[in-house]
């Protein structure tokens, strides 16, 4: 796969990690491009991401910052490692304060990544009344296999608000996905929709669909990120205590 941005590519291969590989200019016009191109990449990979940078002009040492922004969002979800290879010793000065792993080849950096360990569990759900109901029951089975039975009642509600979301604002079949790794229990909605999903103030707070805000009352972290097929998912994360 070959995306094109202006002066700046990405050619990506899927893998488990992911590996692409970034070519052209990085400068402030190709910023915000190579930024949310990578976000993408990472959102479609589920063990980790390597990416080359070895082809890439970096005109502004400062802009490298690109990299330690898409690690640290990446870190939070979808809670993958990423990575930087390249050979160029100017490259890797430039990084050497970016907190971001830098490798000299593919090899080295696979073998680096840390993996923790993880379980992921998914359901497509039908565009029904009943869609609502099906999650709740969901997240109850899951939870009470995975041994974590206390984030139940809070997963449901998160899993609840975001499919009714996605109902709501779309004309797509949601899917829900559950993960569980370490003490963080992560809860999403993939839709079609590229439109990214908003906090919206003002609700009437008796009514039903609270949505995004009690999302945010119970969840340690959420957000909105659009997946390189042109949709979203939404997802929250839960923390035991």
């Amino acid at each position: 796969m070959l995306a094109r941005h202006s002066s700046v590519w990405l050619v990506s291969r899927r893998g488990a990690p992911a590996r692409a590989s970034v070519v052209g200019v990085l400068d402030r016009t190709t910023y915000p491009q190579l930024r949310d191109r990578l976000l993408e990449f990472a959102a479609d990979s589920e063990d980790g991401v390597v990416v080359d940078i070895e082809r890439l002009e970096l005109r502004d040492r400062a802009l490298a910052r690109v990299f330690t922004l898409v690690a640290r969002r990446v870190g939070d979800w979808p809670a993958i490692p990423f990575a930087l290879v390249t050979g160029r010793p100017e490259q890797r000065a430039a990084l050497v304060d970016r907190r971001v792993p830098v490798y000299p080849d593919h090899d080295t950096a696979e073998a680096a990544l840390p993996r923790p360990a993880r379980r992921r569990v998914s359901r497509l759900l039908a565009r029904s009344p009943l869609a609502s109901a099906s999650a709740r029951g969901f997240v109850r089975g899951v939870c009470g296999e995975w041994m974590v039975p206390e984030l139940a009642e809070d997963a449901e509600l998160i899993a609840t608000e975001l499919v009714e979301n996605a109902l709501r604002h779309t004309d797509s079949v949601p899917r829900l996905r559950l993960e569980l790794r370490r003490r963080m229990l992560t809860v999403e909605v993939a839709d079609e929709s590229a439109r990214p999903a908003v906090l919206r103030e003002g609700l009437d707070p008796v009514a039903a669909g609270l949505g995004l805000r009690l999302v945010t009352k119970v969840a340690k972290l959420w957000g909105s990120s659009r997946s390189g097929s042109g949709g979203k998912t939404v997802w929250a994360v839960l923390a035991r205590r």
